[in-house]
């Protein structure tokens, strides 16, 4: 049984994109005959994972077949596999053809060697006159030992060594820096020459695929497999047009698994295959009961902590997921037949747009920040999850930044912030007394805010501008220790004070005004209390 060695071609069709690798499906049509028969199909990914190779073979229909053969076994795969091997560099171009870049390398490689060999020539020329330089100065010496003198001769002799020396080294000097620069730019060319025209060795697979078929006919052929090189992450764009908001959910998609994914299906998929689905070891945990001491009795220890709010929508649905995917799978599919080069660059995908009604405000927790923010709430209308991740926001038809947004269910609000004004002053004072009462020994810890709120606006601004100021008071879990907001004595008194402590007031600033906000509550605890 022998291979074709020409292969059969293999397109990406569908591609199920996950955390960090890449589930590709691939599909083709083949014309089977009776028997036993190898193929040969690609080419194929490198990178492509063995053991998760799977391929199924399915014969198409034939209304013309006849009856015996319409009951046919269908066809059989008896084995797949994964070979690879190296292409070879392609032929260089022939001379006629030479780029330019070849062509200068050349020219390059000629000046190289004439000024090598030019530099060989001075060298030695130096070295001759170093020696004819120390054959004068020989005969110097001898003659003066005998009394011979020869002053002119010796004189005009050793000038024109001297003088030949120096023109012949002042051009050996220009001749190692021309040949410096030259094997320089020499090497820069042939790297770019590397680069531009010699295509290394590539890495390919191929699919050698066994299949056994009872009647010759077409077949199609599905196969799957693993890739890594691949991977997504969620991304998105709020365009704020007056009272609407355009959510643009969006995957960005990074793929270099050696060949182009073109028109195919794509699915992103939050599942994380590489995670051990083993469960946590059980450890022991001891609980032990011990008697408080007359000490412990006699006291009440408190401490102040942050907890972070978490605010999952008006109705309360169970088991909604939290941060990320909640631990739970969540699957995107792109509404139609996508392409994304295996060049290793973000490629941004479109999976889906919702326009809804947006409420803005401008809001501000002097306490976290003096910075007056505009935001912006409405509901996810976009029938699925939206992931956490980051997100352009679009004001009055410019770029106004990016934010983050956080997971959210479907149907739950979101809020975004788009960015703060420049056009508003925040300045928070707190002070703080402490007092005793003398019959029930209770210590009383009242905590004044004082918020300057101020509003600079150009000429020819009107209307007045609303804006919730935000300031907390602490939430009381024990009877020892009592919390009271001292309503009369807030200026001006909150529009509104939740259950988590937040008390809000709706100030209503004029171009150019200023207003002063006053916020008074008292802890009152009993003597058995410590840590307060």
């Amino acid at each position: 049984m022998s291979t074709d060695p020409k292969p059969i071609p293999l397109p990406v069709t569908a591609v199920t994109c996950l955390e960090d690798r890449a589930h590709v499906e691939r599909s083709t049509v083949l014309d089977l005959v009776a028997g036993v028969q190898r193929l040969r199909l690609g080419p194929v990914s490198a990178l492509a994972v063995d053991r998760t190779l799977h391929a199924e073979v399915a014969a198409d229909p034939d209304p013309t077949a006849e009856p015996a053969h319409a009951h046919a076994q269908p066809p059989t795969v008896l084995d797949v596999r994964l070979v690879r091997d190296w292409t070879p560099r392609g032929p260089l171009p022939s001379a006629d053809d030479d780029s330019d870049l070849r062509l200068r390398v050349h020219a390059l490689v000629e000046e190289q060697v004439t000024l090598e060999q030019r530099r060989d020539r001075l060298r030695t020329r130096l070295d001759l006159l170093g020696r004819l330089a120390s054959d004068v100065l020989r005969e110097i010496a001898e003659g003066t030992g005998h009394g011979e003198s020869e002053r002119p001769r010796w004189a005009r002799e050793l000038d024109r060594v001297d003088e030949e020396r120096d023109e012949h080294g002042e051009r050996l000097r220009t001749v190692e820096s021309r040949l410096s620069a030259v094997t320089t730019e020499l090497g820069a060319c042939r790297r770019a020459m590397e680069l531009a025209e010699e295509e290394p060795a590539e890495l390919v697979g191929h699919v050698e695929l066994t299949v056994e078929a009872a009647v010759a006919g077409p077949a199609t052929l599905r196969l799957g497999h693993l890739t890594s090189c691949a991977l997504w992450r969620p991304a998105y764009r709020a365009t704020l047009d007056g009272a609407s908001l355009t959510l643009e959910t969006e995957a960005t998609v990074w793929q270099r698994t050696g060949e182009d994914w073109s028109d195919v299906k794509l699915t992103l998929s939050t599942a994380r295959s590489a995670q051990a689905t083993e469960p946590p070891r059980l450890g022991e945990d001891r609980l032990t009961l011990k008697d408080r001491s007359a000490a412990e009795r006699r006291t009440v220890d408190v401490e102040l902590r942050e907890e972070e709010i978490g605010s999952l929508g008006p109705v309360p649905v169970l088991g909604l997921p939290g941060v990320d995917d909640g631990g739970e799978a969540r699957v995107l599919r792109s509404p139609a037949p996508v392409s994304v080069p295996g060049d290793g660059r973000a490629h941004r995908v479109p999976l889906s747009v919702f326009t809804t009604a947006a409420h803005r405000e401008y809001a501000c927790s002097p306490e976290l920040s003096p910075l007056v923010t505009q935001v912006v709430r409405f509901d996810n209308l976009s029938g699925h999850a939206l992931l956490a991740g980051p997100v352009d926001l679009v004001r009055d038809g410019g770029f106004g930044g990016r934010g983050t947004l956080e997971f959210t269910a479907p149907g739950a609000p979101v809020e975004l912030a788009f960015g703060s004004r420049d056009d508003y002053r925040v300045v928070r004072r707190a002070e703080e007394t402490r007092d005793t009462t003398g019959i029930t020994q209770r210590t009383v810890v009242t905590r004044t805010v004082q918020l300057y709120l101020s509003r600079f606006s150009g000429p020819g601004k009107q209307g007045d501008r609303v804006v919730a100021l935000r300031e907390r008071i602490p939430v009381s879990e024990v009877a020892a220790v009592e919390v009271r907001l001292r309503a009369e004595a807030c200026s001006p008194a909150p529009d509104g004070v939740d259950a988590e402590g937040i008390v809000r007031w709706d100030v209503a600033l004029p171009p150019g005004g200023r207003r002063k906000v006053t916020l008074v509550y008292e802890l009152s605890a009993s003597s058995k209390v410590t840590g307060l």
